[in-house]
């Protein structure tokens, strides 16, 4: 059971609701994620099974497409509709405003999704809170301040994330109330496409980036260049690397049969000689006339796993 699950993660799940649920279908603790998704997103989620796990950090470095949404008009301290709204703009006015005590909102003794649970109060709160916003935009504005945004750059993520500082995460600095200079990182916005607006307060566009894109900030820096305030309403990962929706299955769905087995990963494969075996398993180089990247290793047409081939040697990566 060596491989990985293309999952559809549906709202108020996890990342990590997801990877304790297909631990205990398939009865094993060996799995690992690609990638978080806030409790408010959807979609894709790779997640790697048995010896797979050993991945994790190559497919978490694939680009993403995301379909998003951004609610203008209102600006909160998480980025998105889960979080308290810290500004907004109604009516050509600029108002501050903190509106939910979340330390009373449920019982976290009673409740083992306390997180999610208050994450989908503060939205329906919020949306039905800017729910007659309304802002008059026209398409060349929204193209003007999209295309700005599409290229190489320096994004500082969000307070909300697990990006660590001094070995402490930065939603821990915030749910503590303490400030803390956050670096920026080089991102990259391929493209933005298919750009919606309902005329009204809500602003949608597929986005294609690179690893470590923080959609929440990109989504908040396009209506601040907009002239007004916003934050993210919805989040779909429609793709990681090769893998999109088409490939995902549902919760419902996970089963051993889904897994889709390492051999069948990666397209391009070595074949090697008998005599290479000890060097392959024992971890040596093995000199190739292979260009870099990963394959199958097969000897005698036996499958062994996959190796990494760097400047023209090749070591094994993964051994089944």
């Amino acid at each position: 059971m060596d491989g990985i699950l293309i999952v559809n993660k549906p709202q108020w799940y996890t990342s990590f609701d997801v990877v304790a649920k297909c631990r205990k279908i398939l009865g094993t603790k060996k799995i690992g994620h690609t990638g978080t998704l806030d409790p408010m997103a959807t979609g894709v989620l790779v997640l790697c099974v048995g010896k797979a796990t050993g991945l994790v950090n190559y497919l978490t470095s694939e680009d993403k497409v995301y379909r998003t949404t951004v609610k203008l008009g209102i600006e909160t301290d998480t980025a998105d509709m889960t979080g308290r709204i810290t500004g907004y703009i109604k009516d050509g006015k600029a108002y501050e405003r903190n509106n939910l005590d979340m330390d009373n909102i449920v019982d976290t003794e009673k409740n083992v999704q306390y997180l999610s649970d208050i994450s989908r109060i503060n939205y329906n709160n919020n949306l039905a809170f800017s729910e007659d916003f309304k802002f008059d935009l026209s398409d060349e504005q929204i193209k003007e301040a999209i295309e700005g945004y599409i290229g190489v750059q320096d994004q500082v993520p969000p307070m909300y994330s697990s990006i660590k500082v001094d070995g402490k995460k930065l939603y821990e600095y915030a749910r503590d109330g303490e400030e803390v200079e956050v670096p920026s990182r080089e991102i990259v916005i391929y493209d933005i496409t298919d750009i919606e607006f309902d005329g009204k307060n809500e602003l949608s566009y597929t986005v294609y980036c690179s690893k470590g894109t923080y959609i929440r900030t990109l989504n908040e820096d396009i209506a601040k260049e907009l002239g007004i305030v916003g934050t993210t309403m919805t989040l779909e990962r429609i793709q990681t690397g090769d893998y999109s929706l088409d490939n995902a299955i549902e919760l419902e769905d996970i089963s051993e049969d889904e897994i889709i087995p390492i051999e069948d990963l990666f397209a391009e494969s070595i074949e090697l000689d008998l005599k290479d075996e000890r060097k392959l398993l024992n971890g040596m180089n093995i000199k190739v006339d292979n260009e870099d990247g990963i394959y199958n290793v097969y000897i005698d047409k036996k499958y062994y796993g996959l190796g990494n081939v760097e400047n023209g040697y090749l070591k094994r990566f993964i051994i089944i």
